[in-house]
């Protein structure tokens, strides 16, 4: 396929035009400025077409536009706008019916709405701490949870995150992600990477620095999203379940990224059997509009009136996209994004065979990674050619976005179809294919050998 010329005349001066005016925080990814999009397909302001296999990291969870979510959000606008969380409107009511419904345990939930996972995160800490009178938290290495200043104290993905903001929240204590691909800690015979997880918990932690009985919660993401999209082992999260249920801990577990459909289940924790009792979600909730919540066990929501709020939760014209969302995934999206995301699994499994630099094929409906490696015997990341694939996918019109250290991830719009699937492959297959034959990958393993000595 003929590389596109990126960026355009037109994408140059915008982005010239950003860099002096908009915060260098950004982690800007490459030069795609968009136009408008439809479904999984997006073009940019030079008319230049492309496939998003990225959905707004995970966002757009109904495509790019839907005409429900679009009908949805001007009938709203024309009714009205904004009115502040001091008063009551009918589509936020419904929302948190709604996500009565469908939490993912069985004891009546009770909602905060947000404008964004990390804020989702804080008033989880935040009731956490009221609710259990305790002051600690348990949250994972690699793990993301948002930027604001209690959510990046969970979060320990990338040092960058940290780096310079000290000092961060008190009361957070990290421990290692169970990753069957890259096991950090020992095993011991019959043990998975799980149970020795859950052995250095109670052994190491508990045991050595930090009361079991002044943990407030556990955060976890039950995938892992920035971190690599990282699937636990089975039977994982029941032991974790168990720990937290023995000790009175809350299990929060952060769906800002994997729930939402994005795994053919409203929640990804409902893969691995278990009940928590907060759940936090933003990104797919409003396909694209500012939304998050935390949803928690009734018997959980214990603060008083006052104790927490926010001047934009439950926007009228989000909570409307919300509902219609909600409508469009139930009914349409659920099982697609376990039909799609099976199609797309296999597809790279078969991929993996022909190339040597795919280390690790996994997901969970259209939570999919791609781990980059030197090699499959030693695994040493191949981070840069990982950005390098990035880079050919996007010359040649397609969308994705990188995590973890060497992770490719494949998070398309629930409601691609097979066909848009397969051309993007396609296009992802080249993309590795060109990255597998140039300098990068010979400098990436002598740059590797000079390290070793």
């Amino acid at each position: 396929m003929k590389p596109l010329n990126l960026p355009g005349p037109i994408a140059k001066r915008l982005i010239e035009r950003d860099q002096a005016v908009i915060s260098p925080s950004y982690p800007r990814a490459y030069p795609f400025v968009m136009d408008h999009g439809h479904g999984v397909e997006v073009w940019d302001v030079d008319g230049n077409k492309f496939l998003d296999f990225a959905a707004g990291i995970a966002v757009t969870s109904t495509g790019h536009s839907h005409p429900k979510v679009v009908k949805a959000i001007q009938q709203q606008a024309e009714q009205f706008i904004h009115i502040s969380s001091d008063f009551y409107h009918p589509k936020w009511v419904e929302l948190a019916e709604y996500l009565d419904l469908i939490a993912p345990f069985q004891e009546d939930a009770i909602s905060f709405m947000t404008n964004s996972g990390t804020e989702s995160v804080e008033a989880a800490l935040k009731l956490a701490r009221y609710h259990t009178g305790r002051s600690q938290f348990i949250a994972f290495l690699g793990g993301f949870h948002g930027r604001t200043y209690g959510a990046v104290t969970l979060t320990a993905s990338k040092p960058k995150y940290h780096r310079g903001f000290g000092p961060l929240m008190n009361g957070v204590t990290h421990i290692p992600f169970p990753d069957p691909y890259r096991p950090v800690l020992n095993m011991l015979p019959g043990e998975d990477i799980g149970a020795a997880t859950i052995r250095y918990l109670e052994e190491e932690i508990f045991g050595r620095t930090v009361p079991a009985d002044e943990v407030a919660g556990i955060v976890v993401e039950p995938i892992q999203g920035e971190g690599g999209y990282i699937v636990p082992p089975e039977g994982f999260f029941i032991q974790l379940r168990d720990v937290c249920t023995r000790h009175g801990i809350l299990l929060i577990v952060d769906e800002v990224q994997a729930g939402m459909g994005r795994t053919g289940k409203w929640w990804s924790i409902q893969n691995f059997g278990v009940e928590p009792d907060i759940v936090v979600t933003a990104k797919g909730i409003a396909s694209g509009m500012p939304l998050g919540a935390m949803i928690a066990r009734k018997s959980i929501v214990t603060w008083p009136k006052g104790s927490h709020g926010n001047t934009y939760g439950g926007n009228p014209l989000s909570c409307a996209a919300a509902l219609a969302t909600f409508d469009l995934i139930e009914n349409e999206y659920l099982d697609n994004a376990v039909n799609v995301g099976k199609y797309i699994l296999d597809r790279l499994e078969t991929i993996k065979q022909s190339h040597p630099s795919i280390g690790s094929v996994r997901g969970i409906g259209l939570m999919i990674g791609i781990e980059f490696v030197m090699n499959p015997i030693s695994k040493v990341p191949a981070e840069k050619l990982r950005d390098r694939i990035e880079h050919l996918a996007f010359e040649r019109g397609l969308l994705t976005l990188g995590c973890g250290r060497s992770v490719l991830r494949i998070s398309p719009a629930l409601c691609i179809t097979q066909s848009e699937a397969e051309s993007g492959l396609q296009i992802l297959e080249e993309a590795i294919t060109i990255a597998e034959s140039e300098d990068v990958f010979v400098s990436e393993i002598e740059d590797i050998a000079v390290k070793k000595g």
